[in-house]
C-alpha cells in the first residue's frame, strides 16, 4: 500500500524527517522508504541530500535503487534532487574519487543529465559553503514550474563542499549561486528538478519550492 504521494529516497545516511516534515507543511503527503519497488510506483520522487557522492551511489547501486530511480525518471515520474541529490543526477563527481572502488580521478553518477560535480575551491572564501545566499533566476528558471512565485534572488539554506561544474548543459540552469565561482543551484528537464540548497531549511522560500513540488506530482 502507498504511504503517500511521495517517497523519499533512504540510503542510509541520515535523518530524513526534516524533508519529509517540510513537505507535510507544503500540502504533500511523503514517506521514506528504502525499497526500489516503492520508487517504481510513487508518484512522485525526492533524493534527498545526505552522505559523500561515492557512499550513496554504492548503496544505491547495491541495492537497486539506482536502476529504480533512472526507470521512473524514464517513465516521466516527477523527480527533485536534493543538495547531493542533486549531483548524484549527473555523470560524474570528484568526491572521494581517488580512494573510491572506480579509482581514478572520477567517480560515475546515475547519468540522468550531463556534466561533473567538482569541489569549491577558494583562498579567501571558507568550505564547505555553509550558510543562507542567494540564488538568482536564469531565462529558463523564469518559466519553470518548481519555482512559481520564487522571488529573484531569495536566499534559500546551502551546506556544502562540491558543486555542479560549467560542463553542465546551460539549458537545463534554472538558478545560479555565486560563491568561489558561480554554480548551478537549480537545474530542470523535463520531469527531472533538482536543488543545490536544503528547500525544506529554507523559510518561507524553500516552503514555495516544495509546494510547487507537490503540485507538479499531484498534476
Amino acid at each position: 500500500m502507498i504511504r503517500g504521494d511521495i517517497v523519499v529516497v533512504d540510503y542510509h545516511k541520515g535523518n530524513l524527517q526534516s524533508v519529509v516534515r517540510g513537505l507535510g507543511a507544503a500540502g504533500g503527503s511523503a514517506y521514506v522508504s528504502d525499497d526500489p519497488s516503492d520508487i517504481r510506483r510513487s508518484r512522485g520522487i525526492i533524493l534527498p541530500g545526505v552522505g559523500s557522492f561515492e557512499d550513496a551511489l554504492a548503496y544505491m547501486r547495491g541495492t537497486g535503487q539506482a536502476d529504480a530511480v533512472v526507470a521512473a525518471i524514464g517513465d516521466g515520474v516527477p523527480f527533485l534532487g536534493i543538495c547531493l541529490g542533486l549531483q548524484l543526477l549527473f555523470e560524474r563527481g570528484t568526491e572521494h574519487a581517488q580512494n573510491s572502488s572506480f579509482g581514478g580521478e572520477w567517480v560515475p553518477g546515475l547519468g540522468v543529465l550531463e556534466g561533473s560535480v567538482t569541489r569549491l575551491e577558494s583562498a579567501k572564501l571558507k568550505v564547505p559553503h555553509v550558510g543562507w545566499d542567494q540564488a538568482y533566476l536564469t531565462q529558463s528558471g523564469r518559466v519553470c514550474p518548481l519555482l512559481v512565485d520564487v522571488p529573484e534572488g531569495a536566499n534559500f539554506y546551502f551546506t556544502h563542499s562540491y558543486a555542479l561544474a560549467d560542463d553542465v548543459d546551460e539549458r537545463d540552469v534554472i538558478m545560479r549561486t555565486h560563491y568561489t565561482r558561480s554554480f548551478a543551484s537549480a537545474i530542470w528537464r523535463d520531469n527531472v528538478f533538482g536543488v543545490q540548497f536544503h528547500p525544506e531549511k529554507s523559510s518561507r522560500a524553500g516552503l514555495k519550492v516544495l509546494q510547487n513540488f507537490v503540485d507538479i506530482v499531484r498534476g
